[in-house]
């Protein structure tokens, strides 16, 4: 299975992504982890103004196969959440890098950019837990 990562995102061990631009950054889960999951039939996110710590769940994705937490990649307030996602959750697995982006944050702490795996990384981590 090829795995679709974004070489402008950094990435967690959890499988979640986030594309910085200036003080703020996208959220998402990975391509890998939106493939695991199967079809998404529900997405529960945060309120915009919701403050998260690095590795604080901050919403969930239900798939036909399970419940899954989704962990914030870097501390930050919430400025806007993906309202497409309500009546569309399947945009994750059609887009998870693009319009399947979960929230918006206000970055707290940049320096914790440097603790996420970049793309290369990430490759290999998701080659390595998969067994190839």
């Amino acid at each position: 299975m090829a795995i679709k990562v974004d070489p402008r995102c950094r990435y967690t061990k959890t499988h979640e992504w986030i594309r910085v631009t200036g003080e703020h950054g996208y959220v998402g889960i990975t391509d890998y982890a939106q493939e695991a999951l199967g079809d998404i039939v529900y997405v529960e996110l945060p309120s915009v103004g919701d403050h998260f710590s690095q590795g604080e769940p901050f919403g969930n994705v239900e798939s036909v196969k399970a419940v899954s937490d989704c962990y914030a990649p870097l501390s930050g307030k919430v400025t806007e959440v993906n309202d497409v996602l309500a009546d569309n959750p399947e945009t994750i697995n059609e887009d998870p890098y693009g319009e399947g982006w979960l929230v918006k944050i206000e970055l707290s702490d940049e320096s914790q950019l440097e603790e996420l795996m970049d793309h290369a990384k990430y490759k290999k981590y998701v080659a390595e837990e998969a067994g190839a």
